[in-house]
């Protein structure tokens, strides 16, 4: 091996990459797949069960992912001190997000209590599926603190670059959600038979089961010692407000960016039901093709994070080199499949369709947007990694600008316009999302380049 080869593989991190990152990929697929079999055991329970649990859950979704954004900073903080050897704040922050959970516990009641009825009435949907997604959404918000809570234990692990415990608190969420899913949607093995409610209650258990876990592993005398789990559970205003400030504009990154595509969806339902069909199978797969994508970018911001804590800003541009290398790897191997083999890939989707013309002419359809799917992974791989740069370092208020500035621009508007006006079809909205993903990763790339982002911290110059 010659020295400037041995020099490289010295300097680069691939082994934290895949260490800190498979586990958070696992962790997510896990997530996804109790998605998947939600949806799917209601399909197969009543038309009305199915109907309202994708809008519903989409609804609280958006909350969640808010709540549970924020509170999931605090891994930020947490990677920031470990790497500055400030052990004992550890405790602190963690405390701060727990504090944060609870808050986002009584904005969920809340929510289930006055805002249902009237968000679903919005919808126009018959009375039977309002009521199911009232049910749904009711269950979801009174149980979602536990979600946010889940969020937030696992930065005390996963802001210290240990993310088994938490793939495995996910997995076994997983584990105890989809057969309780079973059981309670259709009434089996002596559960009562409760559709819809029965989905939403097996998926709260499923994050009871996530958080009782981490909070056995986390409340420890040993971690009090260390991290102060118990010691440091003063409430600090300086340190909330602070978790506010950088998380706030983090989390709206991610809801906004879900915000754009359901509005993106909407008005692709308006050029036929074709196309309709066809982007929700090209976006289901890129669903799943999308996983290590964000959880390279949660992990990133872990290692960066750690880094500049510990003042070394080199150690945090090899993790992000190293990860880029490893996931275009993967998004490599994965556009060569939707390029060769788009109808192998999408025939999954088609195969239970009875209309053998319907299913050609969404074949026909979907392929091309695939082909442009390919090209927005590479893309998108891209941008996550960078804006996991710049989570990781703070810079969380320019990655809000971004997505909220690309999604109206490149997005929403030409989308827009482009159908209600110019009569566009589907390839030419997908296109448009592609532009909208170019533009994100080119102003994050450049971001990164400035450099700014290796003297930024989230917590006070006197950590050490």
């Amino acid at each position: 091996m010659t020295r400037p080869i041995r020099d490289w593989l010295q300097q680069s991190r691939y082994r934290d990459i895949v260490r800190v990152c498979l586990p958070l990929v696992a962790s997510m697929s896990a997530t996804t797949v109790m998605e998947f079999t939600d949806r799917a055991f209601l399909a197969n329970y009543s038309l009305a069960a199915i109907s309202a649990a994708a809008p519903a859950g989409i609804t609280a979704f958006l909350f969640m992912a808010f709540f549970g954004g924020v509170g999931s900073y605090a891994g930020v903080f947490i990677a920031q001190y470990s790497g500055s050897g400030a052990h004992r704040q550890i405790g602190r922050v963690l405390w701060q997000g727990i504090y944060f959970t609870l808050f986002s516990g009584i904005v969920f009641l809340l929510l289930s209590m006055f805002a249902a009825r009237p968000l679903f009435a919005l919808a126009g949907h018959s009375p039977e599926v309002q009521a199911l997604e009232r049910t749904y959404f009711d269950i979801l918000c009174r149980g979602a603190v536990l979600h946010v809570a889940v969020a937030t234990l696992s930065t005390f692990f996963a802001g210290r670059g240990m993310t088994r415990p938490v793939m495995l608190a996910t997995l076994l969420g997983m584990v105890i959600n989809i057969p309780l899913d079973y059981a309670l949607i259709f009434g089996r093995w002596g559960m009562p038979e409760m559709g819809v409610a029965g989905a939403a209650v097996a998926t709260v258990c499923g994050w009871a089961v996530s958080f009782v876990l981490l909070a056995v592993l986390i409340f420890t005398r040993d971690h009090d010692h260390r991290f102060a789990v118990f010691g440091n559970r003063a409430f600090s205003a300086e340190i909330f407000t602070r978790l506010l400030r950088y998380g706030i504009p983090g989390s709206l990154q991610f809801s906004v960016d879900i915000l754009a595509f359901t509005i993106f969806l909407l008005l692709v339902g308006r050029i036929g039901d074709i196309e309709l069909a066809a982007t929700n199978i090209v976006l289901s797969i890129n669903a799943v093709a999308f996983m290590p994508s964000m959880g390279v970018s949660q992990g990133i911001s872990v290692l960066v994070g750690q880094a500049l804590g510990a003042r070394q800003p080199q150690q945090a541009r090899a993790a992000v080199w190293s990860g880029i290398h490893l996931l275009l790897v993967y998004i490599g191997i994965v556009d060569l499949l939707f390029i060769l083999f788009p109808e192998a890939i999408l025939s999954p989707f088609l195969a239970a369709s009875g209309d053998a013309s319907t299913a050609g002419a969404i074949r026909a359809t979907a392929v091309p947007l695939l082909r442009i799917i390919s090209a927005y992974l590479f893309f998108d791989a891209l941008y996550m990694v960078f804006s996991g740069v710049l989570k990781g370092a703070g810079d969380t208020r320019f990655i809000m600008v971004c997505v909220g500035f690309a999604s109206v621009v490149c997005l929403v508007v030409p989308v827009s316009l482009g159908i209600l006006v110019f009569d566009m079809g589907v390839t030419g909205a997908w296109l448009w999302v592609l532009v909208f993903v170019f533009v994100l990763f080119a102003l994050s790339a450049g971001r990164y380049r400035r450099g700014h982002w290796q003297r930024m911290l989230v917590i006070e110059e006197s950590a050490r």
